[in-house]
């Protein structure tokens, strides 16, 4: 039986457990699991069927996966966004298409089922194939066939997707080399060309996602985190969304501390994953996040206070996922808990390059 993570003298099993069941009472009929107010994209439906599996809610994980086929449409993309179980945004969302992969091979690390992985394998392959396919010449990739911008967060997302499909079609005796030559592409994008992605540095996402999703790492990774540490942490609060605004999110600190995690930065991983409990409710819902007093704004704003108003499922998985990273070292862990340390992936693409003694995707790119 595969154990339910824990982290000892912040989190215990029981209470991962209760979190893992307030995602699974969203879920409805078909499967779709929401992020809240009946609204729901594949990314997030994704990230919450990976916290039911690891919190032991095994049947709604797999119901979360199976329900996902059902929309998926002829190019492999999956919609921007749905609500009330409805198509909104019909944008074929290149981040959101990604995301199966990395759900499917965090099951397969968890569940060794491989039939399971036979029946979605096939939708992993349309969508990988759909992402690439938006790849523009500098490496990175567009948000929508439509939106020619590419998101930095989303791509540094897309990279992680990728190495994990590369690692489910090597299970599946499949190779694919062109989503290695693109994840090589895109991982060089992320490292040297940051600029050529939209701006978006206020939030705290586009700071941390090249060090979470695997691009940045090593010495860069601690150097980019150390660049922008003290316009996003608050200390013994967590992380802020955006650096305009007073408020502290449970999803951005508990990424911020898998990617800290990643690093071998446990210490302030810990303390990190600590200071955001606050958030936590007493069904084990997390509320979305926290506006503190900082000595700025209208004396009428609210301070010390949960907002929004809502307990949004990414938040719970964010911490269950979380849970597991630091459970591996301290506490209890599943076998997936090194799915954003990336140990558990197919190698780094550099490093597939040079291994298989073609030219490196780096030097391949134009020179700007």
């Amino acid at each position: 039986m595969t154990p339910v993570p824990s982290v000892e003298g912040i989190l215990t099993a029981d209470q991962v457990r209760a979190t893992a069941a307030s995602i699974a009472a969203v879920q409805d009929p078909y499967g779709f699991l929401s992020v809240g107010d009946e609204h729901a994209d594949m990314w997030n439906h994704v990230e919450a069927a990976m916290a039911c599996l690891v919190g032991g809610e095994v049947e709604a994980a797999e119901r979360a996966y199976l329900f996902m086929p059902s929309l998926q449409r002829a190019d492999g993309s999956w919609p921007k966004e749905i609500r009330d179980g409805v198509v909104v945004d019909d944008r074929g969302e290149v981040n959101m298409s990604a995301y199966l992969a990395v759900g499917l091979w965090h099951h397969w690390l968890v569940r060794r089922d491989l039939d399971f992985v036979r029946a979605l394998w096939p939708h992993v392959r349309a969508a990988l194939d759909f992402v690439v396919g938006l790849q523009q010449p500098f490496g990175g990739i567009q948000w929508t066939p439509v939106d020619d911008l590419c998101l930095l967060t989303g791509n540094s997302s897309i990279h992680h997707s990728l190495r994990a499909g590369v690692a489910l079609a090597d299970l599946m005796d499949e190779p694919q080399p062109e989503w290695e030559l693109a994840g090589g592409r895109l991982a060089h994008a992320i490292r040297e060309h940051r600029d050529l992605f939209a701006d978006k540095a206020t939030f705290s996402m586009d700071w941390y996602y090249p060090v979470l999703g695997g691009a940045v790492r090593d010495d860069d990774a601690r150097a980019l985190l150390a660049s922008r540490w003290n316009d996003f942490v608050v200390p013994g609060l967590g992380a802020r969304c955006v650096d305009t605004n007073p408020w502290v999110t449970g999803a951005e600190t508990c990424e911020l501390v898998m990617a800290l995690d990643g690093l071998g930065d446990h210490a302030r991983a810990l303390r990190l994953f600590a200071d955001m409990q606050r958030l936590r409710h007493e069904d084990g819902s997390y509320w979305t996040g926290w506006v503190y007093q900082d000595g700025t704004g209208a004396p009428d704003e609210p301070r010390d206070v949960f907002w929004p108003v809502e307990r949004p499922t990414y938040t719970a998985a964010a911490v269950i996922l979380a849970a597991d990273a630091l459970g591996d070292r301290f506490g209890a862990s599943t076998p997936g808990s090194g799915i954003y340390r990336g140990t558990s992936l197919a190698p780094h693409f550099r490093e597939i390059a040079l291994e298989c003694g073609c030219e490196s995707a780096d030097s391949a790119l134009p020179h700007r």
